[in-house]
């Protein structure tokens, strides 16, 4: 008897890297059908011209379709840039603190914010406005607690950090400095307001599309803080005079996300839909640890946790690696905390599928049943139709 062919589809892992990170099962189907030739175009994304009037209509459809999903105006310019997060670390200070005499002030909320003032540092005089390393940053500032500096240059945050797994509910309060916000693990998660924002960026690969492009939404008045000198690829002019075409720029990266954008607008019902998916499987892991009795022991603090990183430890580190270990036999991986804190992290980005976080709640619960540990609720472990089938749905 010849046995059923498998799909790829089926061979899928749940994925809870945190990036490069799981992409929509649909996003990736389009992908593969166009891989081979472009419709109507003869050739594959991988080999077209960054100059062609194919890559003119992706590139400019994707910015349109960036302003629209984040209600980007006039007053800012969308550039698609490379380098990642980490250039961005260096960029920013390079365009809007090099040479100007004044003061960048850096909320330090985690490990990123932490790296990137460090750059900030070669570039001129900085000022930490809050820092929550006294207590391993596990939350965010306080009212009263953010003091700035007088007329900073600008204001500088990490919307959710991805190894503490804190994120800010809402933008602090800056007063007429430009915020800075480096919103890699959250971009395209929720609504905001971009008027607020100086610069916004984001590297691709947890929540828009793949490794290789930075999303750069710059306010147009803030070009003229560039000075003159830099080196050209570091200056924000050189990006908005080329229209993210400088150099070659990431073609198949560009084409990615922009297959990303309208999943978003048109399967989850843009960022607001969006918004409500992501709490919705951020409910399901913190519920269990909230009525876990303490075996599980979340990071961050209640008021400061990330929809999109989910960090917690277990009683001891034997047992996290079991934790881990049975997870994967589930099909659940990627599930082991950064170096530098240990644990768990289960990253659970937009493109996260409900199922595959419903199985990683079964598997929590019945761990903690295993090891005698009944949950403050009981310990019943809540089954869920499409369980069994998550860990191969990633």
């Amino acid at each position: 008897m010849t046995e059923p062919q498998r799909t790829p589809e089926a061979d899928r892992l749940a994925n809870f890297s945190s990036g490069p990170a799981v992409l929509p099962v649909e996003v990736l189907a389009d992908i593969q059908a166009d891989l081979l030739a472009l419709p109507g175009v003869g050739s594959s994304i991988l080999e077209i011209s960054h100059r062609s009037l194919a890559f003119d209509r992706i590139l400019e459809e994707t910015v349109a379709d960036l302003r629209g999903l984040l209600g980007v105006g006039d007053s800012h310019d969308v550039l698609f840039l490379q380098g990642g997060a980490s250039l961005q670390f260096s960029m920013v200070p390079m365009n809007l603190l090099r040479g100007t005499g004044r003061t960048a002030d850096y909320l330090i909320t985690g490990t990123w914010g932490a790296t990137a003032i460090k750059e900030a540092r070669k570039e001129g005089a900085v000022h930490v406005a809050w820092d929550g390393a006294a207590t391993g940053h596990d939350r965010l500032p306080a009212r009263g607690e953010i003091h700035l500096s007088t007329d900073p240059a600008y204001v500088y945050m990490t919307s959710n950090e991805t190894i503490q797994g804190v994120q800010w509910p809402a933008e602090p309060a800056v007063g007429s400095a430009p915020l800075v916000c480096d919103a890699s693990s959250d971009f395209l998660s929720r609504p905001l307001d971009v008027s607020r924002y100086g610069i916004l960026y984001a590297c691709a690969q947890k929540n828009a599309g793949i490794a290789g492009v930075t999303v750069v939404i710059i306010r147009r008045d803030l070009l003229g803080r560039s000075p003159d000198g830099l080196p050209a690829m570091l200056d924000y002019r050189t990006h908005v005079t080329g229209g993210s075409r400088a150099n070659t720029p990431p073609v198949f990266a560009i084409y990615v996300l922009g297959k990303v954008c309208r999943w978003v607008r048109d399967a989850m019902g843009g960022l607001e839909g969006m918004a409500r998916h992501n709490a919705a499987k951020a409910k399901l892991l913190y519920d269990v640890l909230d009525g876990s009795a303490g075996f599980y022991a979340g990071h961050a603090h209640p008021e400061c946790r990330s929809m999109m990183n989910v960090t917690f430890r277990l009683p001891t580190e034997d047992l996290e690696k079991a934790f881990v270990a049975g997870a994967a036999r589930r099909g659940l991986v990627e599930l082991k905390g950064h170096r530098s804190v240990g644990g768990i992290r289960a990253s659970i980005y937009n493109a996260m599928p409900l199922p595959a976080v419903v199985a990683l709640r079964d598997h929590m619960l019945e761990f903690q049943a295993a090891h005698g540990h009944p949950a403050a609720h009981g310990g019943q472990t809540a089954q869920h139709p499409t369980a069994g089938a998550a860990a191969r749905s990633g």
